[in-house]
């Protein structure tokens, strides 16, 4: 999509495990004071247990949220879930400068979790009616592994993907996840015999996404 030698790599920060407003409050900085010597940053975080609503969240998807924080935020989609052993991959990016649409860097984010997952043996699909990244199980139909959620503003992006690893799902059952009642989700650890950590995880999402966007990576 991009031109390597016209944009320069893009930086990565690895933040650990956080509170999720902190970061959502980093995230917002960084972008209302964007400029253009501000560097593309893709930000991969594990945040505490939290529910985030998106702008048109409505309240009913929001079942029995229970000693689990909800946190109303700015990002498009409906209610979701962020907790321990999931990675949460942030690209802030500067789309003007990037030439990047919103579905060009939707389709980057799902595309870099689907050849993620190739790699581990896993087959995955986006779909067209509802953003993220979806697998079949055996015996048990469709289930969502990776929920995504963007925000542009004055032409720089934040928010992003989420992706299961090895966490707990159970509190997905207190909502209707992305809005709709019923879905499944899934976790990479129950489709793999070998399940990576957290952290070699998002090192390789955050790879796989540079590449979609045809871009080179910094590590820093």
């Amino acid at each position: 999509m991009s031109d390597q030698a016209a944009h320069p790599p893009i930086e990565l920060h690895r933040l650990g495990r956080r509170p999720y407003e902190p970061v959502w409050c980093s995230m917002r900085e960084l972008t209302d004071q964007r400029d253009a010597a501000t560097p593309d940053q893709f930000w991969l975080v594990e945040h505490d247990p939290v529910f985030t609503q998106g702008k048109a969240g409505k309240p009913e998807h929001l079942l029995l949220p229970g000693d689990i924080p909800v946190v109303q935020t700015d990002r498009g989609g409906q209610v979701t879930y962020h907790g321990p052993g999931q990675v949460v991959l942030y690209p802030l990016i500067d789309v003007r400068r990037a030439g990047l649409g919103v579905r060009d860097l939707v389709t980057a984010l799902e595309n870099a979790v689907i050849a993620m997952l190739a790699e581990h043996g896993v087959e995955a699909r986006a779909r067209p009616d509802a953003p993220g990244v979806y697998v079949e199980q055996p015996g048990m139909g469709e289930a969502k592994i990776a929920s995504l959620g963007l925000r542009i503003r004055r032409g720089g992006s934040f928010h992003g993907v989420a992706l299961n690893i090895d966490g707990d799902l159970s509190p997905f059952q207190r909502i209707n996840p992305c809005g709709y009642a019923g879905m499944r989700m899934t976790r990479l650890a129950d489709l793999v015999d070998e399940c990576p950590g957290v952290e070699a995880a998002g090192e390789r999402l955050a790879q796989c996404l540079a590449l979609a966007l045809g871009r080179e990576l910094n590590p820093r």
